[in-house]
């Protein structure tokens, strides 16, 4: 049995759940964890001095139940309920193969993660258009006025730099304002050829 551990991370809206959940339906015997579920509650966020919820942080992330859930997984990827039927369009021979993609905007600035991903993948949006897309979402708790440019925004690009400057961490970024279907020709061939070279390296 292998395992192929697929990061998906990158800005805020920038259509990692929706990518996601389309190669999953594309994929053989694949699986989605989502940072998203591991966010600590409200109360345990912190609050800076101009009152904005710090959640664009590793602190505001149970980070190590994260990495817990993604090693148990590739434990025994069978036993997590995926669906081990094999896609037509999908190479043969890949029965034993299992894929995991972990979505989430802040997967590669956390060590005890970068060791775990066979391909990492980092959607990127301009300013004007994260915002545009931002504001049409509903959040819990809600966005108060200038979070985005107070918070949000400033630390998107805080972590970027750090990602851009591990040259240790090989990263494939990704433009998102190309179409959905674009950017799922483009990662779905790339997992494919990875599924390959396992399959050759199995024989």
């Amino acid at each position: 049995m292998k395992v192929l551990v697929i990061g998906l991370g990158g800005v805020t809206n920038g259509g990692k759940t929706t990518l996601a959940e389309k190669l999953k339906n594309m994929l053989p015997n694949c699986d989605i964890i989502s940072q998203d579920d591991f966010f600590k509650p409200e109360s345990e966020v912190e609050t800076d001095e101009r009152g904005f919820k710090l959640y664009d942080v590793l602190d505001a992330l149970y980070m190590d139940e994260m990495v817990a859930s993604i090693r148990n997984w590739m434990k025994n990827p069978a036993s997590s309920g995926v669906v081990t039927e094999e896609p037509q369009n999908t190479c043969d021979n890949l029965k034993n193969v299992y894929i995991l993609i972990v979505e989430g905007f802040l997967l590669y600035n956390y060590e005890p993660l970068n060791e775990l991903w066979n391909r990492r993948y980092f959607l990127t949006l301009p300013y004007e258009e994260c915002k545009r897309r931002r504001s049409t979402r509903v959040y819990q708790p809600a966005d108060t006025p200038a979070y985005f440019d107070g918070h949000v925004w400033p630390m998107y690009l805080k972590y970027k730099s750090e990602l851009e400057e591990n040259a240790s961490v090989q990263v494939d970024y990704l433009d998102g304002t190309k179409s959905q279907e674009e950017l799922l020709s483009y990662v779905y061939r790339d997992i494919i050829q990875e599924l390959n070279k396992l399959r050759e390296e199995s024989k």
